[in-house]
């Protein structure tokens, strides 16, 4: 007892949540309700989905609203003819849009591997698994809840919501109804909603107490306020901004683990500021790692993940985004 009390107390630390990026997406291809399932059976907290939306208003997960890169959507000729180019935050983009397809349209592509080079065994599942509505999201994590006897999180981003809004699509109202549907009401329920940009992030905290994550980046800005840079957000009288109208921060590893290893000052001053730090995003391949952490020989291009992760979780954050949750998870409980 006398040696157990004589420890700093500032050596306790919880074991972060575990955010399974776009579901097991080193295992499976990103965005399937395949990853998502894979993701829940290795122990994730929470799954990933990102969400655009279709012609027809409906909630769908992928990356980006562009899918030339994740379906099969080139290989159907009655589609050659959607193919176009569009700027989309500032960032002129050329393919197909899922705001150009209805839900119907959509459901006789198939999902396919974005990293094919990184990730060569994941290739075996292309063309296999619809794209997943928001919806088929929530009943899987439902089920899969009732199976397992454990509460599964659901952490979902909107993306490009101030252009998706700009063309009458916007994202808050479909997105409340379907967590509402589901149970998702209040900040004592299993979900996050994350965001780029501020405005659609303050709309919901207008009219709802889920709980809301500004993301952050290293360099630029939210595509919704030019004026501002993530930089300016990450000051302590940014924070302060932020956790006025959210619980949370999602920066990039470099922003909270130094190059060289040990914590930056981020994570105390978001702390002090009310604001967890959810960091993103965790992967193996030597390509996503930090230099420290590579090992150029590996036959299957992976790199030192377990003194990554337990890194990362060093520096302190509340939760962590990883495409490989078994691995995550394996790291976290050594650590």
């Amino acid at each position: 007892f006398l040696l157990i009390s004589l420890l700093p107390l500032s050596v306790v630390q919880a074991e972060p949540l575990l955010i399974a990026h776009r579901g097991a997406s080193g295992e499976r291809p990103e965005h399937t309700l395949a990853a998502y399932e894979r993701a829940i059976d290795q122990g994730a907290d929470f799954i990933e989905p990102d969400l655009v939306l279709t012609k027809d208003g409906v909630l769908v997960a992928r990356h980006e609203n562009e899918i030339g890169g994740t379906t099969d959507v080139a290989d159907h000729p009655e589609f050659a003819d959607r193919k176009t180019t569009k700027v989309i935050d500032g960032v002129e983009m050329a393919g197909w849009f899922t705001e150009d397809f209805t839900l119907a349209e959509l459901r006789t592509l198939r999902a396919r591997e974005r990293l094919p080079e990184q990730r060569p065994a994941n290739v075996r599942y292309d063309h296999l698994y619809q794209i997943p509505t928001f919806e088929e999201i929530l009943q899987l994590v439902k089920a899969k809840q009732a199976e397992a006897e454990r509460q599964i999180g659901v952490y979902p981003e909107t993306k490009h919501p101030s252009y998706f809004a700009s063309i009458g699509l916007p994202h808050q109202g479909p997105l409340l109804d379907m967590l509402g549907k589901y149970g998702y009401q209040t900040e004592s329920d299993p979900v996050f909603i994350q965001s780029f940009e501020v405005g659609n992030l303050k709309a919901i905290r207008a009219v709802s107490r889920i709980r809301l994550v500004q993301l952050v980046d290293g360099e630029g800005g939210p595509a919704d306020e030019p004026g501002t840079t993530y930089a300016d957000m990450l000051t302590l009288r940014g924070l302060s901004l932020v956790a006025a109208y959210a619980d949370a921060i999602g920066p990039s590893v470099p922003l909270v683990l130094k190059p060289e290893g040990g914590a930056t000052a981020l994570v105390g001053r978001a702390h002090d500021a009310g604001l967890q730090v959810h960091v993103w995003t965790l992967r193996m391949e030597n390509g996503f790692l930090p230099e420290q952490y590579q090992r150029p020989g590996d036959m299957e291009g992976r790199g030192d993940f377990d003194g990554y992760v337990r890194a990362v979780a060093a520096t302190g954050v509340d939760a962590l985004f990883s495409d490989f949750p078994r691995q995550a998870r394996a790291a976290l409980r050594q650590w």
